[in-house]
């Protein structure tokens, strides 16, 4: 199996706080990983560190073949790495100004250079994905909660990434909203997605 996370003795500080400790953790290629502990212990710290929202500081990470070297040093790597990971925050960070289909075409027009025709389509086909495709004209401020993360979800999958980053999904929700959104998450591990979870 293809091992789309390795890391190795994988160290992260915040001044004098020791955040990550000699991290060891490989991810196989359709792996759901899910990283418990409690509040402050380092969870969002490492999944951020795989898509490089944070430098670590010593150690090794390497994600679908890239080495993503400490602090850095590889611009270009970064940019790749970004290109085929997934990451779906805890406050979805939508553009507010966007409806709920341009907050998805977004990223594949300009990083991908996808034709408007293809990115439309994509978005439409996404949204009906996770279960919204009627809401594709509304604007975020227009949803409920659970109907954001789902966009959130639909904007990195359509990137069509290796890897999806879930930064404590549904933490931000109402509790009858937890389950249509674990619901999405549910379906793309079924289909093989490869998925770290806090």
């Amino acid at each position: 199996m293809t091992q789309i996370v390795k890391m190795k003795g994988m160290n992260k500080y915040f001044g004098k706080l020791h955040v990550l400790k000699d991290i060891d953790l490989t991810v196989e290629q359709g792996e759901v990983v899910v990283i418990i502990g409690a509040s402050g212990s380092g969870k969002s710290t490492l999944i951020r560190c795989v898509n490089g929202l944070e430098e670590y500081e010593s150690g090794t990470l390497e994600v679908d073949g890239q080495q993503l070297a400490p602090k850095s040093g590889n611009p270009k790597a970064l940019a790749e790495i970004r290109k085929e990971v997934g990451m779906v925050f805890q406050q979805f960070n939508l553009f507010p100004h966007l409806t709920v289909k341009r907050n998805i075409m977004l990223a594949p027009k300009k990083v991908k250079d996808a034709p408007e025709t293809v990115a439309n389509a994509t978005a439409e086909r996404l949204l009906n994905r996770v279960g919204i495709g009627n809401q594709a004209d509304k604007y975020p401020s227009q949803l409920s909660g659970g109907q954001q993360q789902r966009v959130a979800i639909a904007r990195a999958l359509a990137m069509e990434p290796r890897l999806m980053l879930f930064d404590e999904p549904t933490s931000a929700l109402d509790p009858e909203m937890i389950g249509e959104v674990l619901d999405v998450m549910r379906e793309l591990a079924k289909e093989g997605m490869t998925m770290m979870v806090v």
